[in-house]
């Protein structure tokens, strides 16, 4: 049946207005949360966050400091930035390689145990290199340091994916996950800022050791938080899947989703590029800044201030819309400020500059971080953030073992620069496809009901309709 004009008119003047009011109902939805200081720290009213994000501030602390300590002890010992890349490499490499299965084990496993044991075992490796240092030790020599890092980062391949999942189960109201989940990283980035700055004045009295000896004790408070907590434990899933099994079906699952693996692909880039701007620091530091320790940890603290910054950034946001545009615009400061950075020979500017970079890394990384747990499902959540934590920490170890080869022969600036050219590519191709993302994370008016429940936070993979292949 055709319908005349006039009642062609009406219907299209109905739809529109309808379609207005429901942009409008989700505008008032979205207005109405909480402004200001309550929005932006919102998930610390829950009492095992606020357990677990007290006990872990502290014990980063001591985790940066260990650190920069190691950095600063290895290039005293050696004079080689070709070792500062083996011994990034020997600390995060186990990161690419087991990571996959510290995924299987989270979704099989008690998180909350998990991640009790890890920290556990990573006091012990602190306490270790702590003996060997202060006392001293004949024979100590930095393979002892290659040695104990392969051993942490055995650790860290159990222990990211675990306290990643576990945000979930220590947030009562999912639609603070988002929040907590940037929470996590200004706490991270903010020990940045303190760990880097008390290590280069007590490496400058007192030597390394003992800031590995703090890092070690630091543990007391995250491993205290931790029995403190009152969780409801996750069920081991019984399953009859085998261990490769469960890990094929986690690559699938993560890679058949476009949004999914554009993500991770991207993340894992800039790992690889860009990130090992870090294993140069101490370069930079005594070389090109003419400076010491306390340089060194400065130079790490302007990182974790802008890294902060960009955390709380997130964390003041209400929802993940418009998410991706922040990602691909912090992209772009992260590389155009290594390559700034990479030509600067005045201590100030360095440090300014460091800040823009650590602020696009933050918002890159944590945004990335906050629409992967929004749109994957909580079975496999372990295993798509062991493929996160895979492209972050687990190429790295590649990037940095390179581009400390590279500084051995052509320079550290030449090297960062030349990183950061190629990251300012791979940030080209990768904004298009980023900016993609909207059309599963904006509000549209055929998926009021799902983008009212998104804007409260239930996001997940069936919630937002995505088909389970690209």
């Amino acid at each position: 049946m055709r319908l005349g004009k006039p009642a062609y008119f009406t219907l299209k003047i109905f739809c529109h207005r309808t379609r207005k009011i429901k942009l409008m109902k989700i505008k008032s939805k979205l207005k109405n949360t909480p402004q200001g200081l309550k929005t932006t720290f919102r998930a610390l009213r829950y009492r095992n966050y606020r357990l677990f994000f007290i006990g872990q501030n502290i014990s980063l602390i001591g985790t940066w400091m260990q650190s920069v300590a190691v950095s600063w002890l290895v290039y005293r010992l050696t004079d080689s930035a070709f070792l500062l890349g083996i011994v990034g490499f020997s600390s995060q490499i186990p990161a690419f390689l087991l990571s996959s299965l510290g995924g299987v084990a989270t979704d099989r496993y008690d998180r909350h145990k998990i991640l009790l044991v890890t920290q556990i075992l990573a006091m012990l490796q602190a306490l270790i290199l702590a003996f060997l240092v202060l006392t001293d030790f004949v024979g100590f020599s930095v393979w002892h340091i290659i040695i104990l890092n392969i051993f942490l980062g055995l650790i860290n391949a159990f222990d990211i994916p675990a306290r990643q999942s576990l945000a979930i189960q220590i947030i009562d109201n999912k639609e603070d996950l988002s929040n907590a989940i940037a929470l996590n990283s200004s706490m991270f980035n903010a020990s940045r800022l303190i760990g880097p700055s008390l290590a280069g004045i007590l490496i400058a009295l007192f030597g390394e050791g003992i800031c590995f000896l703090i890092n070690a004790l630091s543990y007391v408070a995250i491993i205290s938080s931790v029995l403190a907590m009152k969780i409801n434990s996750k069920v081991a899933k019984k399953t009859n899947s085998k261990v490769f099994h469960e890990l094929k079906e986690g690559f699938s699952y993560a890679f058949h989703f476009k949004e999914i693996r554009i993500l991770i692909l991207l993340l894992a880039l800039v790992s690889f590029i860009g990130m090992p701007y870090i294993v140069l620091m101490p370069v930079f530091a005594k070389n090109i800044l003419q400076g010491g320790p306390q340089t060194l940890g400065f130079l790490m603290s302007a990182v974790g201030f802008g890294a902060l910054s960009g955390a709380l950034f997130l964390a003041s946001r209400k929802t993940i819309f418009g998410l991706e545009k922040k990602i691909t615009f912090a992209t772009f400061i992260f590389t155009t400020g290594l390559i700034a950075f990479s030509f600067s020979k005045i201590l100030l500017v360095s440090l300014v500059l460091l800040y823009f970079v650590g602020f696009g890394m933050m918002v890159l990384m944590a945004g990335n971080n906050t629409i992967l747990q929004t749109i994957v499902a909580d079975d496999k959540r372990g295993r798509v953030m062991s493929l996160h934590t895979m492209a972050f920490m687990g190429m790295l170890p590649f990037g940095g073992l390179i581009s400390g080869s590279v500084a051995d022969l052509i320079g550290a600036s030449e090297t960062l620069r030349i990183n950061g050219i190629l990251c300012l590519f791979g940030a080209i191709y990768f904004a298009p496809k980023v900016l993609k993302l909207s059309e599963i994370i904006k509000p549209k008016p055929s998926q009021v009901p799902v983008i009212l429940e998104v804007a409260e936070g239930i996001g997940t993979t069936t919630e937002l309709s995505i088909p389970p292949e690209r």
